[in-house]
């Protein structure tokens, strides 16, 4: 009885052990990833308009901005990236560098002007070297937002 007792604890224990690993919360580190939350503030953002005029697919979005602990409000790094305008009014392709105290993380993605989106880690440099998954983007205000990373790797 005892033997049938302990391989019911097994069993339990280690059923629970996949269900914590397969629905992991995201907020910490799950399967060796390490989630990021830092916010930027869009203060250089310049768009060079191609022709024809006004807002046309073509356009190119530049920038180099400071990023901020998203808890703290701390600076802790900047940005660079460009974006190319690729639906009128609605969407942008971008990909840019996030400069933080242990080292870069590049992204590339969309851009949307009126929603939120996800983002390919493409790679990084010093800590983020094997850097894969994703950056949730939202926007806080016109000039603000939200860079969650889940970074694996």
């Amino acid at each position: 009885m005892k033997r049938l007792l302990t391989l019911i604890v097994l069993a339990l224990a280690a059923a629970l052990a996949v269900t914590l690993a397969a629905g992991g919360t995201g907020v910490a580190s799950s399967g060796g990833g390490k989630r990021i939350d830092v916010f930027e503030r869009a203060t250089t953002d310049t768009v060079v308009d191609l022709p024809p005029a006004g807002d046309s697919i073509g356009d190119t979005l530049t920038f180099a901005n400071e990023v901020f602990d998203a808890g703290s409000g701390r600076k802790v790094g900047s940005d660079q990236g460009q974006c190319v305008r690729t639906v009128v009014g609605e969407a942008w392709e971008c990909f840019w560098t996030t400069f933080l105290p242990k080292g870069q993380i590049t992204v590339e993605g969309p851009f949307y002007d009126a929603a939120d989106s996800t983002l390919a880690i493409t790679g990084g440099t010093g800590a983020y070297r094997n850097a894969r998954g994703s950056m949730d983007l939202h926007a806080r205000s016109a000039t603000e937002f939200d860079f969650v990373f889940h970074v694996i790797g």
